[in-house]
């Protein structure tokens, strides 16, 4: 897998809670809103420095509102709980995407860790 795969296709399912993402090297992922949110490059979920990641629960029923071009390498994601300041390079996508099983797995175990839930909270 290269880092110089370049997106021909960014797509929003119907429902807003899948981005497939299309790239020229043939490699296609349906990438699931809930990851792409609770995985956020933002320094709100990433922090500013390592270990600082924040574990985001009750993300399972997200939807993503906009996807916006940002320059020709990357797009920004809004979310409908508001968040919308991560900006996803085309190799972080194409990372996500490839990578997705065994990082829902890592979230779904931190969020066990922590006595979380992917469920929102009810109001």
């Amino acid at each position: 897998m290269t880092d110089t795969a370049w997106p021909t296709e960014i797509r929003l399912s119907e429902d807003k809670r899948t981005l497939t993402v299309s790239f020229d090297d043939g490699s296609r992922y349906a990438i699931p809103a809930e990851l792409l949110r609770v995985r956020s490059p933002s320094a709100e979920v990433q922090g500013h420095g390592a270990g600082q990641r924040q574990t985001v629960p009750g993300k399972r029923h997200v939807q993503i509102l906009a996807v916006e071009p940002v320059g020709a390498y990357a797009v920004r994601l809004r979310f409908d709980d508001m968040h919308d300041t991560g900006i996803y390079p085309w190799a972080l996508l194409r990372e996500m995407g490839a990578g997705q099983a065994a990082m829902m797995a890592e979230y779904e175990a931190e969020l066990a860790a922590k006595g979380m839930s992917r469920e929102p909270r009810k109001r």
